[in-house]
C-alpha cells in the first residue's frame, strides 16, 4: 500500500530545492565576541530573537580589550584601553562610591598583569566635595591610600589640574622621587567637613567619628609630607593653597614637570596664582 504523499521520506542525500546552498552570513559583532569570550559564547543582545522584532536594528555596547599588535588586526579600542596599555590610572573626577571602586579594580588588575612595572596614577580632582556639595566620604580617599600601599608596583603620582582635600593625600602618598605636578596645576590640603542632623546623641557621635577620622588624615599627612602633625593640624583648619612650586617647598611633592621648550616662570608667577586663589575663596564664600 502506498504512502500518502504528505508522509514521504525523501531518500537519503536528495537536495532541497528550495534550500540554499550558501551558509548564512554571521554578523560582525557577532564574529567579535566569538574571538574574544570564544565559539561557544552566547550574547542576547547581539542575537535577539526574531518575534516581534520586525525591522528594529539592535544597538549592543561592548568594550573590546586592546590587544597587541598593529591596528589593522584588532577593532578600534576605546581611550581606557590606551590607557590601559601604559599603565595609568586616571583620577579626573571627584570621589565617589563608584570611583573608587573602579579605581580600586585597575590597581589590583594592574598589579595582576605585571607586578614590577610602576602604575601612573594622574589626579585632577576636586576630593568628596564639589563647591558646596558633599559627593563622598574621607573613606573613599583611605581606600585607594591603602591600595596603593597593598600592590606591590610603585605608584607615580602626577597632577594634572586641582588636588584637593583628601586628594592631595593620594599625591603625597606617591613613590618618593615621583610625585609630581605641572605648572599651572593646584594643591590644597584642608581637614574634613561633615554635616548632620538629627538628636543630641546621635550628633555627639558623628563628632567623634569625624574627629577620628581628622586624626588619620593628619598622621597620614605627616607621614608623607615630613612635618610634625602639629603642624599640620595648624595648616589645615582652613583650606591651604599651594602652587606646584610652593608644594615642593611643604613636601607634598618632589618636582613640578615643566616642557623644555617653555621658558621658566617669574618668581611671582606662583605667588600671583595664590593670591588670585584665595581671594576667589574669599569672594565664594561671601557669596554664600
Amino acid at each position: 500500500m502506498d504512502q500518502p504523499r504528505s508522509t514521504r521520506i525523501k531518500p537519503r542525500g536528495a537536495l532541497d530545492p528550495s534550500a540554499s546552498s550558501v551558509p548564512p552570513r554571521t554578523p560582525l559583532a557577532t564574529s567579535f565576541v566569538a574571538l574574544f569570550l570564544g565559539p561557544n559564547t552566547r550574547c542576547p543582545i547581539l542575537s535577539p530573537s526574531l518575534s516581534g522584532s520586525g525591522s528594529k536594528r539592535c544597538v549592543a555596547a561592548m568594550v573590546i580589550p586592546f590587544l597587541k599588535g598593529s591596528a589593522w588586526e584588532q577593532p578600534p579600542p576605546d581611550l581606557p584601553s590606551y590607557l590601559y596599555k601604559n599603565r595609568i590610572v586616571y583620577l579626573g573626577i571627584s570621589l565617589t562610591p563608584s570611583v573608587t571602586e573602579l579605581i580600586l579594580a585597575e590597581f589590583l588588575y594592574l598589579q595582576y598583569e605585571d607586578a614590577e612595572k610602576p602604575i601612573h596614577l594622574y589626579i585632577n580632582s576636586t576630593g568628596t566635595t564639589k563647591g558646596d556639595k558633599k559627593l563622598g566620604y574621607e573613606t573613599e580617599a583611605f581606600a585607594i591610600h591603602d591600595i596603593m600601599r597593598y600592590v606591590n608596583p610603585p605608584v607615580f603620582t602626577l597632577c594634572v589640574g586641582n588636588a584637593w582635600g583628601e586628594v592631595a593625600l593620594l599625591l603625597a602618598a606617591g613613590a618618593r622621587g615621583h610625585r609630581a605636578a605641572l605648572p599651572s596645576s593646584t594643591i590644597m590640603i584642608k581637614q574634613p567637613a561633615r554635616r548632620y542632623c538629627g538628636q543630641a546623641t546621635d550628633t555627639d557621635l558623628a563628632r567623634i567619628a569625624l574627629n577620628n577620622v581628622k586624626a588619620e588624615l593628619v598622621f597620614l599627612y605627616s607621614s608623607y609630607i615630613g612635618k610634625p602633625p602639629v603642624q599640620i593640624e595648624k595648616d589645615t583648619r582652613r583650606p591651604k593653597y599651594f602652587s606646584p612650586g610652593e608644594a615642593v617647598g611643604y613636601g607634598v611633592i618632589d618636582k613640578v614637570l615643566v616642557t623644555a621648550y617653555l621658558k621658566p616662570f617669574p618668581a611671582s608667577h606662583n605667588k600671583t596664582i595664590i593670591q588670585t586663589a584665595q581671594f576667589l575663596q574669599v569672594l565664594y564664600n561671601e557669596r554664600d
